[in-house]
């Protein structure tokens, strides 16, 4: 009898990154006894702050967010995904992406990773609350201050998620950021959009300044505090029946002029090690994990939330989560994707501070850009980060 090949995956420790790893990791060694796939899982922080090459020495699978395939491209850590897998697999990968999430993890002509989740900043709201005070889910941005005004409104505060925010602002006003590499953004739409946020912020409890995405769902499914978060990344988990005390109901953006919001994308793909004692295991591991059939039926009932665009539409999907897929695809489809050259990292890692900082204390929206800036620069020289 032959050694069971044993691979070693990491991912990040919420229902919605682990259990559907779990589960088809599960059904793959019962379809695949000699092969035995183990997940870990770090935090959201650590997801975040912990440099993946490091991990690469370690594990086999790893889940990544697309802002490292610049990195991935420069150290070539993890495998061209492209040289691996079939041609006609990852056409149809791309022909059914959830947004541009499939793409987002191809850079300088490869793909890095495949995208197993997909998400971007969404509205959700506590349909009950919101029948119980005969209200309804704001349309617009003036009803979104007007709501906040009340006190009822969530969203997430922490660094990381206000830096995402500030790209969604700037998109608002007409210019993408890093359009060149000067600037983050021009004096004018940066000012535009620190003031947006402040009109907001300057509204909410002071706790959101400690809240990440997941924490304002928990909060709104546990309490009856708040009836409305404007934007925060998407989980389905907590339109599920069962998840949580209480539902909640998704929605696209808000308008904020003529148009919607666009916000930043997340998700997550999954790549496989380049100092893997298993790489074609490994692959085609990832491959089964991203296909059309798992993702639309194990990979979405426990808990994902897939990257492939079928299950997105599929009405098991969508009677499952009080339509979620269906509501949020809008927004998910036009999001913005964020820079992914090597180095991008380090400025994604402090910039978020300056904007929280303003947010939290005032001051000079002048100061808050100089020191984006500042950032961006240094982040373009990657050898000096």
């Amino acid at each position: 009898m032959k050694d069971t090949i044993r691979l070693k995956g990491i991912t990040w420790g919420h229902s919605r990154g682990y259990t559907p790893l779990v589960a088809c990791a599960q059904r793959y060694e019962e379809l695949h006894p000699e092969v035995s796939v183990t997940w870990t899982k770090r935090t959201l922080q650590e997801f975040a702050d912990y440099p993946i090459e490091k991990l690469v020495h370690d594990y086999d699978l790893l889940i990544i967010d697309h802002p490292w395939a610049g990195c991935a491209a420069a150290t070539q850590c993890v495998l061209p995904l492209d040289e691996y897998l079939p041609a006609a697999y990852l056409a149809d990968q791309a022909r059914h992406t959830a947004g541009p999430s499939h793409q987002s993890y191809h850079y300088g002509g490869h793909q890095w990773a495949l995208a197993i989740d997909a998400a971007t900043p969404v509205a959700s709201y506590r349909q009950d609350l919101m029948e119980r005070h005969g209200a309804e889910p704001p349309a617009d941005w003036d009803a979104v201050i007007r709501l906040a005004e009340k006190g009822r409104v969530a969203a997430p505060g922490i660094p990381i998620d206000l830096l995402m925010n500030f790209y969604m602002f700037c998109l608002a006003q007409g210019r993408a950021p890093f359009a060149n590499e000067d600037e983050v953004t021009d004096t004018a739409t940066g000012t535009a959009a620190l003031q947006m946020m402040q009109t907001l912020w300057s509204r909410l409890n002071k706790q959101m300044f400690q809240y990440n995405p997941v924490a304002v769902a928990e909060r709104m499914t546990a309490s009856d505090d708040f009836w409305y978060c404007p934007f925060a990344y998407g989980y389905s988990n907590y339109a599920r029946r069962g998840y949580a005390r209480h539902r909640l109901q998704y929605a696209d953006l808000v308008k904020a002029g003529e148009n919607k919001l666009c916000s930043t994308l997340g998700g997550t793909g999954l790549a496989v090690s380049a100092f893997s004692a298993h790489r074609q295991e490994a692959v085609q591991f990832a491959q089964w994990a991203v296909s059309p059939e798992v993702q639309a039926t194990l990979y979405m009932e426990h808990g994902g939330q897939p990257g492939h665009r079928l299950a997105w539409e599929s009405e098991d999907a969508n009677h499952l989560t009080g339509g979620y897929f269906r509501h949020t695809l809008p927004a998910l489809q036009r999001a913005y994707v964020r820079p992914r050259y090597n180095g991008y990292l380090h400025f994604q890692d402090h910039a978020g501070n300056h904007v929280q900082h303003y947010l939290q204390h005032g001051g000079s929206e002048a100061a808050v850009l100089n020191g984006l800036n500042g950032l961006y620069r240094q982040s373009l020289r990657p050898q000096h980060v």
